[in-house]
């Protein structure tokens, strides 16, 4: 993906938007025609262009969640928000008052933070029936957005759970937070390893200002999925099968890098080598768990495990369950 395609936003999320403006019976061509936009979006637009369209819809409703939320959002909310955690010791502790800040001024969803078996998850429990899953896109934007500027960089994804159904253009949803999407869960939640709650805060209120002056298109962008350096390693990884990857050193040099290098600026994403590779075999674990017969064992060693049972220690770290039991889950 090129850098401009990395800064675009599909036109079905822009319409998710555009109905929350329709459900609250508010014309949407005023506001798309202030932003720019024509009245009929048929085409990806730029990140720049959908976070101006997206403040011009909060002030519209003043909500800055779209009438989402058991209660609205008042314009001003994401600003008291950022201040209220700037000065947080850790990303555990700015994450947990991110939480009780939005479960106050929401009411509904409450998220609560749950740590087990290495994960940390955000669980997301709905007081009535399902929201739209363009609602909790919302939500998690706006909490992995600022969590990731926190600290600086990218919190890698491992699943992203929806208690709605899926909607008709779920491999966009996919695509955006680069994890298993599963759609008709019992709750909604955000998983990330545990690991990176120790992550210290080091922000200024100087920096806040700049970060807010360029809110919500900077969170779209810079913390995305298919962004950076590490975007580059997934694509050159997916070309070949994983028992043929290279070793480290050797990718360094068919990056014209120092290995050095490499992992520096991976780590400035909140990646490295490992954690992509993981990643990589998650999703070709679970494409071949959903899409063929193949048993998990062949599974384990197209993936480049040295024996089922690593395979499977791994996949209950990706998904907290085993193989057979998430295809059973799925194909259900």
């Amino acid at each position: 993906m090129t850098e401009t395609g990395r800064r675009m936003i599909s036109p079905f999320f822009v319409e998710e938007a555009i109905d929350c403006l329709k459900r609250q019976g508010k014309a949407p061509e005023k506001v798309l025609a202030s932003v720019g936009l024509p009245a009929r979006i048929t085409a990806p637009i730029s990140a720049e262009s959908y976070g101006a369209l997206w403040l011009a819809i909060a002030a519209e409703m003043d909500d800055e969640f779209f009438g989402m939320g058991g209660r609205p959002m008042p314009s001003g909310s994401f600003t008291l928000l950022c201040h209220c955690i700037l000065h947080a010791k850790t990303l555990d502790q700015a994450l947990r008052r991110a939480l009780r800040f939005l479960n106050a001024m929401l009411e509904d969803p409450q998220g609560h933070l749950d740590i087990s078996d290495g994960l940390a998850q955000v669980v997301l429990k709905d007081a009535i029936g399902p929201r739209t899953a363009f609602a909790y896109r919302t939500y998690w934007i706006l909490l992995h957005g600022i969590t990731c500027w926190l600290v600086g960089r990218r919190i890698p994804l491992r699943m992203v759970d929806f208690r709605c159904a899926e909607p008709g253009h779920g491999a966009d949803y996919r695509l955006f937070f680069g994890a298993p999407a599963r759609f008709s869960q019992p709750v909604s939640r955000l998983a990330f390893d545990a690991s990176v709650l120790k992550l210290p805060i080091a922000r200024s209120e100087q920096a806040l200002k700049q970060f807010l002056r360029n809110a919500p298109a900077n969170i779209l962008v810079r913390y995305r999925y298919d962004a950076g350096l590490a975007a580059s390693v997934r694509k050159r990884l997916r070309q070949v099968p994983p028992t043929a990857w290279s070793a480290f050193d050797d990718l360094a040099a068919q990056l014209r890098m120092s290995p050095s290098t490499l992992r520096h600026r991976l780590h400035a994403e909140g990646q490295n080598y490992a954690t992509i590779r993981d990643e990589i075999r998650r999703d070709l674990a679970i494409e071949m768990l959903q899409t063929t017969a193949l048993g998990v064992g062949e599974i384990a060693t197209r993936l480049g495990f040295s024996e089922p049972s690593a395979f499977h220690r791994a996949f209950r770290k990706w998904t907290a369950t085993s193989p057979a039991g998430f295809r059973r889950e799925t194909l259900a």
